[in-house]
């Protein structure tokens, strides 16, 4: 009979002290609703903490909902703020987890609850979605104020709460590579391509930018365009990095049949025409990458490597014909010198309207102001060659000639 009457005793004290724990996660759910935020973290601590109300899904929810309204409250929107709002995230994915990620459970329903404008405030959603609005809102208000960095981790908090929002993932990625994140930018902007309805061309320029520019992994780059060109054949741009991937990774064959297939559909791009030009001439094909140098500038007069290379050719062209002039004997140079030099004049007078445009397009560029400098003096063009003396001396100074 003592034994029985001990037994009862402590299942009795046991249930008292559960009945205590429920109530301080009750009195927790009422200090929430009062605003009365402190007291109902405190509360929410002390259950966390109970081996009965510590094991329930219910208590994580309501340490979220509490975090996540501090965090809403905390204008300061520092790292401390941040490190508040990733503690009211792990308590709600604490919550699910309990559920065992069971989305359709009544408090899985509560924490992935939508935030709806305009409902009444007991309608909405106090859960994940809140959390992710409020970090959106302060992410926005430091990227206006140019705080880039905590931009990035605000924006960075609500995609992981929500990775199918597009426009929060892409925003994630791009602060992330602003402030120079890189593995945390190729992580929001490799989830974009995992997301079959999204436009995800933006995000494929941002990792080929990344591999080739950031991690010097130029073969890395290569993968990621050719995986855009499957989806994208017809961009322009996506065409111009494979070729110039092709080529810096000294895959000559493939970059010529890719610049010959790009050219089909675009015949007048002049970037891709300019490396077109730049393998002709790398097998030796002189003609015909002046032909496609020039043929850049005839789609677009602006376009200051197309008329650069085009000079270019000439000017080495007239060289090689001095070069030669140069190593006649005495019995040639009589028989050939003055047809050779012509040709040679006629070959820098064919580049020089090439070099002046190229000088218009950079008009700080010294290198091309001496290159004019020596087809004018070349030409006899007294009173032009002056004139780049003149702009030399003023930018390089008086011994400019003898540096």
């Amino acid at each position: 009979m003592k034994k029985l009457i001990l037994s009862l005793a402590l299942l009795s004290i046991a249930a008292t002290i559960a009945f205590a724990q429920k109530k301080v996660v009750r009195s927790a759910e009422r200090n929430l609703r009062r605003g009365n935020i402190e007291e109902a973290y405190s509360d929410i601590k002390t259950a966390i903490n109970d081996e009965e109300t510590g094991s329930q899904s219910e208590t994580y929810f309501i340490k979220g909902k509490i975090e996540t309204q501090m965090f809403e409250a905390d204008s300061s929107n520092t790292q401390e703020t941040v490190a508040l709002g990733r503690e009211a995230e792990s308590s709600f994915m604490t919550t699910f987890e309990m559920e065992e990620m069971d989305s359709t459970s009544k408090v899985s329903k509560d924490l992935f609850k939508e935030v709806i404008p305009d409902l009444p405030a007991n309608l909405q959603g106090e859960g994940v979605y809140r959390l992710k609005n409020a970090s959106f809102n302060k992410a926005i208000e430091k990227y206006e104020e140019e705080d880039m960095e905590l931009s990035f981790e605000f924006f960075s908090l609500a995609a992981d709460l929500d990775p199918k929002d597009t426009s929060i993932v892409f925003n994630a990625g791009y602060t992330a590579n602003m402030i120079g994140n890189t593995d945390a930018a190729k992580k929001y902007f490799t989830k974009l391509l995992e997301i079959e309805e999204y436009d995800k061309l933006n995000a494929y320029y941002f990792l080929i930018q990344i591999a080739s520019a950031e991690d010097k992994d130029p073969e890395e780059a290569y993968r990621i365009a050719k995986q855009a060109r499957e989806e994208y054949p017809d961009d322009k741009g996506l065409a111009e990095f494979e070729i110039q991937l092709l080529l810096q990774l000294d895959k000559m064959d493939e970059a010529m049949a890719s610049i010959e297939k790009a050219l089909e559909t675009d015949p007048d791009n002049p970037a891709i025409r300019l490396r077109y030009g730049y393998l002709k001439e790398s097998s030796g094909d002189m003609e015909g990458a002046l032909q496609e140098y020039k043929r850049t500038v005839e789609a677009d007069p602006e376009f200051f490597e197309g008329n650069y290379y085009a000079g270019a050719i000439y000017l080495d062209k007239a060289r090689n014909i001095i070069t030669e002039v140069n190593n006649l004997s005495d019995e040639e140079w009589e028989e050939k010198s003055d047809s050779m030099l012509a040709e040679a004049d006629s070959l820098y007078e064919e580049a020089l309207p090439y070099f002046t445009k190229a000088s218009e397009l950079q008009p700080d560029n010294t290198d091309i102001m001496e290159i004019l400098f020596q087809i004018h003096t070349r030409l006899k063009n007294e009173a032009k060659a002056e004139e780049y003396n003149q702009m030399l001396t003023e930018k390089l100074g008086e011994d400019w000639l003898t540096r």
